[in-house]
């Protein structure tokens, strides 16, 4: 093999790349990449047997013959290498030469033919999704920090897409003690059932988003994974099995007291009196009242803080805990600028947030006793 590609082309594939490969595998070729060359470009793939990705780059071959080099490595040197151009060169096997101007390495490489085949290229059944770049960034930006972080729960540890009624899209996570749902309104779509996307596998597409730069992509889902398809590179992840939990019966039908807030004033008072609390619980305390609502802390070992903020506010007053990290976590999922709306029936029942500008997202969170 002898390949010579841009230097920023390599980079871009690379780091795509860095998400997907294992590191800590006891099968040491899942740590590297694999290097295809074709007439005109080359393809790299990585895979830990969960998600894989395979991204083609322009590239001019000199000589063709697949390779494995460990990715972290390869990346490494070409992020700190100055020259436009890096040559890829295999002549000796268990070999590969990286030389890049005055810079050359040699690097040891695995035998390709141990690399797993990935799932690309024959025809597949499937159900094709076709939405927006924007559209996909936007839900998963909404959803994903409340996938579960524990991993016995594993039915809770990816989000939950389903087409609840035709042309709708609807994406769903909760760890138990809070719950995040969007819907976006996309033509033609439908999905037979519901799919338990991996986090791990929606996080790389999130990156993919930042770095294809794509307006449109296609999700295809199948029985047992999903493929997202842009231009340059395919990317599979492996759906989780199990039932998630039904999640509708969580959501408060109707909400007793309704407390609507400014999001940017409201974010920033939760961060200044998050300052002294607990590092465990990250326990807040909100006291409602017509016209104002106070947020405190209280640190044995740190000491105490609050804050009051002006709010529009129907019902009687009500004192509820919360944990300040989850409310953080969904208002910097709402835009700045926008009025929050916090729905509440008692102290003890789950609180619901919704912003002015963007109603069909819906944020559920459980309240604590502090």
């Amino acid at each position: 093999m002898e390949v010579t590609v841009k230097r920023e082309e390599l980079l871009r594939g690379l780091f795509l790349v860095q998400g997907v490969v294992e590191r800590r595998s006891p099968q040491p070729i899942l740590a590297n990449v694999l290097l295809e060359p074709g007439d005109a470009s080359i393809a790299l793939s990585a895979t830990d047997m969960e998600i894989g990705l395979r991204a083609q780059l322009a590239a001019q071959v000199t000589r063709k013959g697949a390779v494995t080099v460990n990715a972290r490595k390869l990346f490494e040197i070409a992020r700190e290498v100055g020259a436009a151009e890096i040559l890829l060169r295999s002549t000796t096997p268990g070999w590969v030469d990286v030389v890049a101007e005055r810079s050359r390495f040699k690097v040891v490489g695995l035998e390709p033919k141990d690399f797993p085949e990935l799932p690309f290229g024959a025809e597949r059944a499937g159900v094709p999704i076709r939405l927006a770049a924007g559209t996909l960034r936007e839900m998963i930006d909404k959803t994903l920090f409340a996938v579960s972080q524990d991993e016995t729960r594993y039915n809770l540890s990816g989000v939950f897409v389903e087409a609840p009624e035709p042309n709708v899209l609807r994406m769903v996570a909760t760890d138990g003690h809070r719950l995040a749902l969007i819907d976006r309104s996309l033509p033609e779509v439908s999905l037979p059932r519901g799919v338990i996307m991996p986090r791990k596998g929606l996080v790389e597409v999130r990156k993919l988003l930042d770095e294809t730069g794509e307006e449109e992509l296609t999700f295809t889902v199948a029985e047992k994974d999903v493929q997202v398809h842009t231009p340059s590179v395919a990317f599979f992840m492996r759906l989780v099995e199990g039932e998630f939990p039904d999640y509708k019966q969580v959501i408060p039908s109707a909400a007793r007291i309704r407390a609507q807030v400014q999001r940017d004033e409201f974010m920033a008072a939760l961060r200044r009196t998050s300052l002294l609390a607990s590092e465990r619980s990250h326990g807040v305390k909100l006291r409602l009242e017509r016209g104002s609502m106070e947020l405190s802390t209280s640190n044995p070992d740190l000491g105490e803080a609050s804050e009051d903020l002006e709010i529009g506010y129907t019902g009687e007053p009500m004192t509820v805990g919360f944990n300040g990290r989850y409310l953080l976590d969904v208002l910097n999922a709402h835009a700045t600028g926008d009025t929050v709306e916090i729905g509440l029936t008692d102290e003890v029942g789950p609180g619901l947030l919704r912003g002015s500008q963007d109603p069909t997202y819906t944020y559920v969170i459980m309240p604590m006793r502090l």
